[in-house]
C-alpha cells in the first residue's frame, strides 16, 4: 500500500492513540485502531509475522520482504504507542491517583462514541448477532466488576500478563491495562515503565509478543470467516467496558498498599456525584475526539478509493 508523509504521520499519531488508551484501565488500543480504519491491516500485518519471513528473506532479501510483510506500517505504528508509554506513563499514572473521575470521564466519552462505530459495521442486525452482542456485552461487564486476584511482580508472572493482556489490548472494547489490574500486575507493569526496570519491561514484552503472534492469527481468521459474529461480540464488549469507566466510585474494601505508602482499594460504581457538569464536558470531548478520528479515518480512505 502506497502511502504519502502525511499518511505515514497519522499511522504515528493513531500508533501514538493507541499507547494513550492501553495505559488507561477500561480503555482499549483496539477500539482506537478500529476507528482510525487500520484494524485490519493492523492485525493482518501481526498475523503475517511468521517463520516462514526468514525463508523469504533468505531467498528475496530485505528490501522485498519487509515490503511483503508490511513492516513499515507496524514500525510507524509501534512507534507511536511506545513513544505514548515512554512520555505519558508517568503522568497518567498520576492523574489516575489524582483526578481518577475526570480521566475515567473523558474515556467513558470516548468509548461511548465508539459503539455505534463498532456495530455499524454490522450491515444487517438479527436475533442471533443481538444474542451475540448481549453475551459480550454481559462478559464485559463481568470481567469489569471483578477483584483484583493477586499482587506479584515475579517476572515469571510478568510474562504471563503479558500474553493475556496483550490480546485484549488489540480487541475493541477489551483494555488490557484493565486486565492487567484484575490480574494484580498492573501497579507493578506502570511502576516498571516510570521507574525504566528493563529485566521487568522485558519480560512483560516477550509475553505480549508471543501472546499477540499467536491470538491475531485467531481474531483475523474469526473476522475473515465470521466477521459480523465477531463484530457483534466486540460491540457488546465495547458497550460492556463502559461499567469499568462510570467516573463515579467508592472504595469498599482495601487491596494492597504500595511500596511508597499509596493504598489502593477495591473501587465500584456509585451514583452521581460532585463535578458533573465538568465531568460531562470531559465526557463530550472524549466523544468528539473519537468523531473526529472517525472522520479523519473515513476521509483518508476516501482519498485512497
Amino acid at each position: 500500500m502506497s502511502r504519502s508523509l502525511a499518511d505515514w504521520g497519522r499511522v504515528y499519531l493513531t500508533g501514538f492513540s493507541m499507547g494513550v488508551a492501553d495505559l488507561v484501565p477500561g480503555v482499549s488500543g483496539g477500539t482506537v485502531a478500529f476507528i482510525a480504519g487500520i484494524y485490519d491491516e493492523l492485525l493482518g500485518t501481526i498475523a503475517g509475522v511468521r517463520f516462514s519471513l526468514l525463508t523469504e528473506l533468505r531467498e528475496e532479501g530485505v528490501v522485498a520482504t519487509w515490503r511483503s510483510a508490511n513492516l513499515t506500517f507496524l514500525v510507524v505504528l509501534l512507534a507511536g504507542v511506545f513513544t505514548a508509554v515512554a512520555a505519558l506513563a508517568g503522568l497518567l499514572h498520576r492523574l489516575l491517583e489524582e483526578e481518577p473521575e475526570r480521566l475515567w470521564a473523558f474515556f467513558f466519552g470516548l468509548v461511548a462514541a465508539s459503539v455505534p462505530l463498532v456495530g455499524r459495521e454490522i450491515k444487517r442486525w438479527t436475533a442471533q448477532r443481538g444474542v451475540l452482542a448481549t453475551i459480550g456485552l454481559a462478559a464485559a461487564g463481568l470481567i469489569t466488576s471483578l477483584p483484583p486476584l493477586m499482587q506479584s511482580d515475579h517476572p515469571a508472572f510478568l510474562f504471563a500478563c503479558g500474553a493475556v493482556a496483550i490480546c485484549a489490548m488489540i480487541l475493541p472494547g477489551i483494555s488490557g491495562s484493565f486486565l492487567l489490574l484484575i490480574l494484580g500486575a498492573y501497579a507493578a507493569v506502570i511502576g516498571a515503565l516510570k521507574s525504566f526496570d528493563l529485566v521487568r519491561i522485558g519480560v512483560f514484552g516477550a509475553g505480549a509478543v508471543v501472546g499477540l503472534l499467536g491470538f491475531s492469527r485467531v481474531l483475523k481468521r474469526l473476522l475473515d470467516e465470521r466477521r459480523a459474529a465477531t463484530l457483534s461480540v466486540l460491540t457488546g464488549f465495547l458497550l460492556g467496558s463502559l461499567n469499568a469507566l462510570w467516573p463515579w466510585k467508592e472504595a469498599v474494601r482495601e487491596l494492597y498498599t504500595h511500596s511508597d505508602g499509596r493504598i489502593e482499594y477495591f473501587r465500584v460504581n456509585a451514583g452521581v456525584g460532585d463535578d458533573v457538569w465538568a465531568l460531562v464536558a470531559l465526557a463530550v470531548a472524549g466523544a468528539v475526539l473519537v468523531l473526529g478520528l472517525d472522520r479523519l479515518g473515513r476521509m483518508v480512505k476516501g482519498q485512497r478509493a
